[in-house]
């Protein structure tokens, strides 16, 4: 169990922070910019719970999957250099992108398949879904390029990324009143 008694270290000040294993790395480095951008999208997707309100059905999903980017951001602050730690990491399994398949396939059978791209927007909330997506996507992008540089990054947590940003796609169309609000765009319109 996690407990703050602090909120403030001065660790920071100098452009330093902490990692999960207690290392000490720079402020920019890659490992904090993916787990920061988990952060943000979890933030995001705070806002999305906020608009849909407590009784929209996709609420219940939504802060399931905030739940589980904190495990993600815990996975992510913790190095895998091949030591052995006192604690056991947290890790993102497999099992939490099976569920995230199963709510994107429960929901794509209510919408019509699509004939164009769509443009971010209808409903509210179908826009703060939206905008969560293209922060997952970064997100997903800083945590390949961490693991491309030869971090060790567990392939559930990339795996997870890419579900994740699927669903929320999927998620702004059923917001989209089941995808009837869809905003279609027409390649060169305005021309």
């Amino acid at each position: 169990m996690v407990r703050l008694t602090k909120i403030y270290t001065r660790t920071g000040d100098k452009g330093r922070t902490r990692l999960g294993d207690m290392s000490e790395t720079d402020k920019h480095d890659l490992r904090v910019e993916a787990y920061g951008a988990v952060d943000e999208l979890n933030a995001a997707l705070g806002l999305a719970v906020c608009g849909a309100g407590d009784d929209h059905p996709l609420t219940p999903e939504l802060t399931r999957i905030q739940n589980d980017l904190f495990d993600l951001g815990a996975d992510l602050c913790v190095p895998d250099r091949g030591e052995t730690l006192d604690w056991e990491p947290l890790r993102m399994t497999p099992a939490q992108t099976d569920w995230l398949e199963a709510r994107i396939d429960a929901h794509n059978e209510k919408l019509e398949p699509l004939d164009s791209f769509i443009l971010p927007g209808g409903a509210e909330l179908s826009a703060r879904l939206h905008l969560a997506r293209t922060i997952a996507r970064r997100a997903e992008r800083r945590t390949v390029e961490l693991a491309s540089r030869g971090d060790v990054v567990g392939a559930p947590a990339i795996t997870y990324l890419n579900r994740v940003s699927d669903y929320l796609f999927v998620a702004a169309r059923i917001a989209n009143d089941d995808g009837a609000r869809d905003v279609k765009w027409i390649p060169g319109a305005n021309r």
